[in-house]
C-alpha cells in the first residue's frame, strides 16, 4: 500500500512538472567570412522575419511559451500585488512644460494604463484635459511619446504611438478649442520643436514605418513643416541629403531646433549612441535662405558628453578632455575653442559629473559618488560654486519647468525610498514638498527592505560595487531565491531607485542584486570604456563575479540563481550563462542583443556600430564574435532555464536577435531545463501601458521564480 502511494505521488507530481516540447528548431548551412575566419550561423533563415515560415515558427514559439507560463501559480498573484500597489501611487505628473503663463503636463491616474495630456492657466489654474490617447481612436490603446507647446502656449505638438512601436504620428492640437488642425503627419521618430512664430516645426521624418526593414531607420531627415501646408512637401531642412558636405553617417538621426535661451542661432546635430556629442549652429536668420552655412559647434575629438546649456553665446558644456570624471567647461560661440575653454567645474577625484541643467542664476551640476547623486549650484554672476545640501540620499533628477526664474523641482528615490518630488528655491536653498506629486505611501512591507552595498573583487582585481537589496531578516544560508539584474553599456549607470517591480520580489524573501559592472560609467569614462567593443569581456564577467560572491556569502546559491539583462544587457546575459552555465539556475534575456555579430543588419543597428563595433573592422568583427551569445551556444551542454523576450513592435531590437539565441539553446541544452521564446505582439522594446508591461514582467519573474524554487511560484495542479 506504502509503495502504490509512493508511486501515484511520484506519477502525479511528474504529471504537473511535464511540459510540452517547443518547436522544432531547423538549421542552414549558412556562414560568413571575415578578414579569413568563417563563422556559421545556422538560425539565419529566422532573419527573414516577415516571411510566413518566420511568422510561423514565432507564433509556435509564442503558443508554446504561454502554455508554460499559463501553468505557475504566482503569476497572477504578482500582477495584482503591482496594480494594488499602483492603486496607492497619488496621480503621477511627468513632463512638465512651461510657455507663456500655461503649464503644460502628462498625468496618469492610480490604476490607468497610460498617461493623458493636461495644462493648467498658471500654477494655480484650473486643471484642464486635453488630450486622452485612451478615447481618441475607438479599440486603440495609444501612448503619448512626447509633448511640446509653442512658444506662446496656444498650440501643442502632440506625438502618439500604438503598442510600443516608437513611430510617431504628429498632430497640432488648438488648446483654446481643443480641437486638432488639420496637420497630421506619419510616420515621425520624435515630436519636433517649434519656430519662435509658432507657426511651423522640425520633426523627424522616417522613409517607413517598417522597423523589420532593415533599411527603415537609414537616412533619415528633419524636415520643417508649416501649418496648413502638405506635408508631403515639407523641405528638407537637416540630413545627409541636403548637406553633403557633412558627410552625414546614413545610420545617424540627424536632427535640428531652436533654443529660446539663445534666440541668435539654429542648432543641429547627429544623433547616435556615441557620447562624444557632434553638432553644428548658425545664425537664425539663415534658417530662412534655403541653404545654411553650418558652422561646428563641437566634433567628437572635443570630448563633449552627458550636457551642455547654451545661454546667449555662452556654451557650457560636460567634457572628459584630461577629466577621467569628467569636468564643466564653458566657450563662446563667437569663437567655440574647446581645447582651451575655461574651467568652470574641476574634476572631482571621488565623484563624477552626471548632468547639468540651469535656471536663471545658477547651473546645476549633479554628481555621482558611484551610487548615490550629490547636487552643486553655479553662480552665473558671482561665478561661484556650492554644494547644495539634499534632503536625503539617492537618485536626484532637478528640472527648471520655468527657466526664467529659481523655482525648480527635485525628485529623489533610491533602492527602499519611493520617488519623492521636491519644490526648491535656487536662490534661498529652501526645500518644500511638491507642487506636483505626491510620495506614494506602500505596505509597511516595502519599508522594512534593508540595502547594502559592497565591493567585488573581479576576475582581473578590480572592484566592482555591487547594490543587494533585501527583506530584513533572512537568513544568509544559500537558501533565498536570488534576483540578478544588471546592464553595462552606454556609459549608463545603474542609479538607485524604487522598483515596485522588483521590490515586489524582495518582500517576497528574493535578494534582489545589481551589479553596477564595467561598461556602465559608475566609476567614471574609463570605466565604461572598460566595457566597450575589445574590452566588452569585462561586463558579464563583473556579473559572474558578483554572482560568486552573492553565492560564497550566502545570499543565495547557484541551483537559486536568477540573473536578467535587458536590450544591450542582452549581451551580458547571454554571455555570462554561456560562459559559465553551471552559476545560474534560470535567466531572461529581455528584448536582449544576443547575436552581437548580426545587430548591424537590422534597422536600429548602424546607428549603434559605434557603441559595439561593426564586422568591417578586423579587430571589432573578433570582438563582436566574443560578446555574441548565439555563437557561443554548445550542443550538450547544461545550460539553465532561460526566457528570451522579443517584442514584435520593436524598433531598437529586432525579435529575431533573442530568437536565434533561444532557437541554439532549444536545440543545445542537454540539462532539460525549459528554454521559452516569449513573443510579445502587442509591445515594442517597451511600453507606457501598464496592463503590457504588468503581464510582460509577470511572465518573467515567474518563470525564473518558479525554475529557482520559490514556494510561491510553481506549476499548477
Amino acid at each position: 500500500m506504502k509503495t502504490s502511494a509512493t508511486f501515484l505521488l511520484l506519477f502525479y507530481a511528474a504529471l504537473a512538472f511535464a511540459q510540452p516540447k517547443p518547436p522544432a528548431n531547423r538549421t542552414v548551412d549558412s556562414t560568413d567570412t571575415y578578414f579569413g575566419v568563417t563563422y556559421k550561423d545556422p538560425y539565419r533563415w529566422l532573419e527573414n522575419i516577415k516571411s510566413p515560415e518566420v511568422e510561423g515558427w514565432f507564433k509556435q514559439q509564442a503558443d508554446y511559451s504561454n502554455s508554460v507560463l499559463n501553468k505557475i501559480s504566482g503569476r497572477d498573484e504578482l500582477i495584482a500585488e503591482w496594480k494594488t500597489l499602483d492603486k496607492l501611487q497619488p496621480p503621477r505628473i511627468t513632463a512638465v512644460d512651461y510657455e507663456n503663463g500655461r503649464i503644460f503636463y502628462r498625468k496618469t491616474m492610480p490604476g490607468e494604463t497610460v498617461s493623458k495630456l493636461y495644462y493648467k492657466e498658471g500654477i494655480n489654474g484650473q486643471e484642464q484635459l486635453l488630450f486622452d490617447p485612451l478615447t481618441y481612436i475607438k479599440g486603440k490603446t495609444l501612448s503619448i511619446q512626447s509633448i511640446n507647446p509653442s512658444y506662446d502656449g496656444k498650440k501643442v505638438l502632440i506625438a502618439y504611438a500604438a503598442q510600443g512601436a516608437e513611430v510617431s504620428t504628429l498632430k497640432v492640437l488648438d488648446v483654446d478649442s481643443k480641437q486638432f488642425l488639420k496637420d497630421n503627419i506619419y510616420p515621425v521618430s520624435d515630436g519636433g520643436s517649434w519656430t519662435y512664430d509658432n507657426k511651423s516645426f522640425f520633426y523627424g521624418w522616417l522613409k517607413t514605418d517598417d522597423n523589420k526593414d532593415p533599411k527603415a531607420r537609414l537616412n533619415t531627415k528633419t524636415k520643417l513643416h508649416v501649418l496648413g501646408s502638405d506635408n508631403t512637401a515639407d523641405p528638407d531642412f537637416f540630413s545627409n541629403e541636403s548637406y553633403p558636405a557633412l558627410k552625414i553617417d546614413p545610420g545617424v538621426y540627424p536632427y535640428a531646433f531652436l533654443n529660446k535661451d539663445s534666440k541668435s542661432y539654429v542648432f543641429a546635430g547627429e544623433g547616435s549612441v556615441q557620447n562624444e556629442m557632434k553638432m553644428y549652429y548658425a545664425p537664425i536668420q539663415q534658417s530662412n535662405s534655403g541653404k545654411i552655412n553650418w558652422q561646428v559647434l563641437c566634433t567628437p575629438a572635443d570630448k563633449i558628453v552627458r550636457g551642455m546649456e547654451v545661454l546667449g553665446d555662452q556654451v557650457y558644456a560636460i567634457t572628459y578632455n584630461q577629466a577621467k570624471n569628467y569636468k564643466l567647461v564653458s566657450t563662446n560661440l563667437q569663437h567655440p575653442d574647446w581645447t582651451n575653454a575655461t574651467t568652470i567645474a574641476a574634476e572631482k577625484s571621488n565623484q563624477t559629473l552626471e548632468s547639468i541643467t540651469h535656471s536663471k542664476d545658477f547651473l546645476f551640476l549633479t554628481y555621482s559618488d558611484g551610487i548615490n547623486n550629490h547636487l552643486s549650484k553655479y553662480n552665473l554672476h558671482t561665478k561661484k560654486t556650492t554644494e547644495v545640501k539634499l534632503p536625503y540620499t539617492g537618485t536626484v533628477n532637478i528640472y527648471c519647468p520655468d527657466n526664467k526664474t529659481n523655482n525648480c523641482i527635485v525628485l529623489i528615490t533610491s533602492w527602499n525610498k519611493p520617488f519623492t518630488e521636491f519644490s526648491y528655491n535656487a536662490a534661498t536653498d529652501a526645500f518644500t514638498p511638491g507642487t506636483f506629486n505626491k510620495p506614494a505611501v506602500y505596505p509597511a512591507a516595502y519599508k522594512d527592505l534593508q540595502v547594502e552595498e559592497v565591493e567585488v573583487k573581479g576576475h582581473d582585481g578590480t572592484m566592482i560595487p555591487l547594490s543587494i537589496i533585501y527583506k530584513k531578516g533572512i537568513k544568509m544560508d544559500g537558501s533565498n531565491v536570488c534576483l540578478m539584474d544588471s546592464y553595462g553599456a552606454y556609459g549608463y549607470s545603474a542609479t538607485p531607485y524604487f522598483s515596485v517591480r522588483e521590490n515586489a520580489l524582495a518582500v517576497k524573501g528574493v535578494v534582489y542584486a545589481v551589479p553596477h559592472v564595467r561598461g556602465g560609467s559608475e566609476k567614471g569614462e574609463a570605466w565604461y570604456k572598460a566595457g566597450y567593443k575589445t574590452t566588452k569581456p569585462n561586463t558579464w564577467k563583473d556579473f559572474i563575479s558578483c554572482a560568486e560572491y552573492l553565492i560564497a556569502k550566502g545570499y543565495t546559491s547557484a541551483g537559486k540563481l536568477a540573473g536578467t539583462g535587458t536590450s544591450a544587457g542582452g549581451i551580458l546575459i547571454s554571455r555570462a550563462i554561456t560562459e559559465r552555465p553551471d552559476l545560474f539556475a534560470a535567466a531572461i534575456c529581455n528584448v536582449g542583443c544576443a547575436n552581437a555579430m548580426r545587430l548591424e543588419f537590422s534597422a536600429n543597428g548602424p546607428v549603434n556600430i559605434p557603441e559595439f563595433g561593426t564586422v568591417k573592422d578586423s579587430t571589432e568583427c573578433k570582438a563582436l564574435y566574443v560578446m555574441d551569445g548565439m555563437q557561443h551556444v554548445v550542443l550538450g551542454t547544461k545550460y539553465p532555464a532561460v526566457i528570451c523576450v522579443g517584442g514584435w513592435n520593436d524598433p531598437r531590437v529586432i525579435a529575431w536577435q533573442p530568437g536565434k539565441f533561444a532557437a541554439a539553446l532549444q536545440n543545445a541544452s542537454s540539462s532539460g531545463k525549459p528554454v521559452l521564446m516569449k513573443v510579445n505582439y502587442d509591445n515594442g522594446h517597451f511600453t507606457e501601458d501598464k496592463s503590457v508591461t504588468y503581464a510582460n514582467f509577470a511572465d518573467q519573474y515567474a518563470f525564473v521564480m518558479w525554475q529557482c524554487g520559490h514556494p510561491d511560484f510553481k506549476p499548477k495542479q
